[in-house]
């Protein structure tokens, strides 16, 4: 599933390459946002056998989807699926994460009125930050063409901009030649203990 990236508008192939980086084989990572399974898929492939992917949605869909992938690729062994949302990860996420995935906003191809939210979105970073060991990474990716998806943004932006320099590098990208609406993505790294 790991495949070359033909264009830069695929933010999530990029951030892939760029994840693939910080990930290795028998890490512990987590898909916040399950959707239609491409990001669990590609973080099973990268920690391998002895690796653990926690993928979390909050929509049945979702989860169903994913594992038929999972059971594609021959990857469903190394994940473990949970129709759970995003800000109630420490009821199943005990370990430390070598990464995490969100994609912000709503399943593909679904009911674009279920979408993530601030409060429980900034919630789960919030966990995720914690549970990141150092050198962790954490990608977002920030689709913003729907009602509340402003604010989300704007409120996970304002979030990761608190973050101590000495505690966390954030890196964030997005398009200057299309609508303001566009997605964007961000990275952060943990660098020490909190």
């Amino acid at each position: 599933m790991i495949e070359r990236i033909q264009r830069i508008q695929d933010i999530q192939g990029l951030l892939r390459l760029l994840l693939k980086q910080f990930i290795a084989e028998r890490d512990v990572v987590l898909d916040a946002t399950a959707g239609r399974g491409r990001d669990t898929v590609f973080l099973a492939e990268c920690v391998g056998a002895a690796g653990k992917v926690y993928a979390l949605d909050i929509q049945e869909e979702a989860i169903r989807e994913t594992g038929q992938l999972l059971e594609i690729y021959g990857l469903k062994d190394r994940v473990m699926l949970y129709l759970l949302d995003h800000a109630a990860l420490d009821q199943v996420v005990q370990d430390k994460l070598a990464a995490a995935v969100f994609n912000l906003g709503y399943l593909p191809g679904s009911d674009h009125q279920i979408t993530t939210e601030p409060a429980s979105t900034l919630a789960a970073i919030r966990a995720v930050l914690k549970r990141l060991k150092p050198g962790g990474v954490l990608a977002l990716t920030l689709y913003r063409g729907h009602p509340g998806a402003g604010a989300e943004a704007a409120a996970v932006e304002t979030l990761l901009q608190s973050l101590p320099p000495k505690e966390y590098s954030v890196l964030a990208g997005n398009y200057l030649n299309q609508k303001k609406e566009a997605p964007s993505w961000v990275l952060v790294q943990k660098i020490g203990e909190d």
